[in-house]
């Protein structure tokens, strides 16, 4: 990957829908060798996939949250049915197996503290677990998509 990649990237970054021939002139390239480097950098599965990004308030999901969990089992067929109990819940917009005295960490959008509730109900209704806490968010700092280049 060299310097015209990165730029691609952050362009694409940045705006998707960034039409080819803006694209080529932002980064100093044809509309046709620019659209070959983003072939290539999406056959090289370094571009995943587009999506638009929206705003979570404008669709009432003002509440952002972060949910801890520990559990006293660590066996592979309880982490398939958390996987799937996660995967399963579009309010979770993340889920990750932390280190540390953390064992997983959760992300999600909700619409308020109730809608939480819901939420947090029924995940303990499909798996066990040992403790949960949360956090909600109370200002959002920084929260971007994009990724250093």
């Amino acid at each position: 990957m060299d310097d015209l990649d990165r730029r691609i990237l952050a362009a694409l970054q940045h705006d998707c829908a960034i039409a080819l021939d803006a694209l080529g002139e932002k980064v100093g390239l044809s509309r046709n060798a620019c659209w070959r480097r983003v072939k290539a950098l999406e056959a090289r599965g370094i571009i995943r996939r587009r999506v638009a990004l929206l705003a979570p308030e404008k669709l009432g999901l003002g509440l952002s949250v972060f949910i801890m969990v520990r559990t006293d089992r660590h066996a592979a067929d309880w982490l398939e049915q958390f996987r799937k109990a996660t995967r399963d819940m579009p309010e979770i917009l993340g889920a990750y197996r932390m280190s540390g005295d953390l064992d997983y960490l959760i992300r999600a959008r909700v619409a308020d503290v109730a809608a939480y509730d819901a939420l947090y109900q029924r995940l303990i209704e499909r798996i066990s677990l040992a403790d949960v806490s949360a956090s909600f968010v109370m200002e959002e700092i920084k929260e971007t998509t994009e990724l250093p280049l």
